[in-house]
């Protein structure tokens, strides 16, 4: 069955993630950057968005035999239920974290092309999803493609967040909580990570959307110092109804993945502690962190967000210089005949068909362009100069790089007995 426009007000895009936090702190900058306002116009045009949504999103609600919404079902229920649901989805092992402004529908969709299995959405707020429109509208999109899809909330009221799920409830997944956000934000806005210290309030988050929805809930969170804490966290999670939970493996006060390396063996201690489905999160720069990571912790599957943002081939076996070239098995790395000028045009073209703010697209370029252009500065200050962006900007932008000389290839593991490998049509800046 088609839905129509009506029904699908919510998925349209519009306005920026930039009134969120604004909204949040009740703080309105007076004078913001010409460059986020222009930025925060969508990259279409309204009537284009909605001849797109009919033509590609259909109603898709999964009947997950969850019973009726409000049933107390015992825990030997839920896991069973938890388990066939997940593998129905065909447990998916390689997922797109939630990354804010970052893990927004085209994007999605290019990592689903190269290797990604399940995505999350960027988390929502769920009092201003609930009450704005305009929020709505601007926050979450997604097509029939989209799937399976996790939709992230960040909450600290139980009916105010089921508001919000009711929303996307025909339209993903899971509707997932989140639980781990260390930012200062979340400690003014009393959400994520900053829940931790208020563990009956998270129970009553997870209950009332456990009790009242007809999609699993899923929950992302963060490590506590202490193991055992950890574990008695992940086990109120699941008694309260959680159906999934994937497991960040820092705590709160280890926000740079660059300084602190993740825990896996607290992660592997969550996950022979419960019986539902577990994720991991963190340590991901490559395929091989991703096996590595389900042999030594057991997991169903493993999350990545900064690697992805880099390189979103990644689940695809392709590597930056950084990580190919940083390995001890360098020399089993080859050009792939990829690069990342061109994943930015795969981006460009999804964005066309699927509009988002330019704020978002800004972004994705600056971070999969970000190693040509510290060969090439002056391109990067012509991106950060232009306050109105345009498609055929940054499709020139690419090929200006490409006049430039060089590529920015990524690699994968030579292949068992290839006698002869085929030269790269260009120089790479890396020999």
């Amino acid at each position: 069955m088609k839905l129509n426009l009506s029904n699908l007000r919510f998925l349209r895009t519009r306005k920026s993630f930039i009134s969120q936090t604004r909204t949040m702190t009740n703080n309105t900058d007076p004078n913001p950057d010409p460059s986020q306002v222009l930025d925060d116009l969508p990259c279409s045009e309204r009537q284009q968005r909605d001849e797109q949504i009919e033509e590609t999103v259909e109603a898709a609600p999964l009947s997950l035999g969850l019973g009726s919404p409000g049933r107390l079902l015992g825990i030997d229920t839920r896991v069973e239920r938890a388990w066939a649901h997940w593998k129905k989805l065909g447990r998916p092992k390689y997922i797109v974290a939630p990354m804010v402004d970052n893990s927004e529908l085209p994007f999605r969709l290019l990592c689903q092309k190269y290797g990604a299995q399940a995505a999350y959405t960027p988390m929502l707020h769920s009092r201003i999803f609930s009450e704005t429109e305009k929020y709505r509208n601007q926050e979450f999109t997604t097509c029939k493609e989209d799937r399976p899809l996790f939709v992230q909330f960040c909450a600290n009221d139980p009916d105010t967040l089921l508001k919000a799920a009711k929303r996307v409830e025909p339209y993903c997944d899971y509707v997932d909580i989140n639980l781990g956000c260390p930012q200062r934000i979340a400690r003014r806005g009393n959400y994520g990570a900053f829940l931790m210290d208020n563990l009956p309030l998270v129970k009553s988050l997870v209950e009332k959307l456990s009790q009242n929805l007809s999609v699993p809930v899923s929950c992302k969170i963060r490590i506590f110092p202490k193991l055992e804490d950890t574990l008695n966290y992940a086990k109120m999670l699941e008694d309260a109804g959680c159906s999934l939970l994937a497991v960040h493996g820092r705590t709160r006060d280890e926000k740079d993945g660059k300084k602190f390396r993740a825990d896996w063996s607290a992660i592997k201690e969550v996950k022979n502690a419960l019986r539902i489905p577990v994720l991991a999160n963190g340590n991901v720069r490559c395929i091989e962190d991703v096996d590595s990571c389900i042999e030594e912790t057991g997991v169903e599957g493993v999350l990545s967000a900064e690697t992805l943002l880099e390189n979103p081939a990644v689940f695809a076996g392709f590597r930056t210089a950084e990580w190919a070239k940083g390995s001890e098995e360098e020399e089993g790395y080859v050009d792939g005949g990829l690069d990342q000028g061109d994943l930015v045009v795969e981006y460009l073209k999804l964005c066309e068909k699927h509009p988002v703010p330019w704020r978002m697209i800004r972004s994705h370029v600056h971070k999969m362009l970000g190693d040509w252009f510290r060969v090439h500065p002056q391109v990067r200050e012509q991106l950060n100069a232009q306050n109105i962006l345009t498609f055929e900007f940054l499709y020139g932008l690419v090929d200006q790089l490409k006049e430039l000389g060089g590529r920015v290839p990524l690699y994968k593991k030579r292949k068992l007995n290839t006698l002869e490998l085929p030269e790269s049509p260009q120089k790479s800046l890396e020999s």
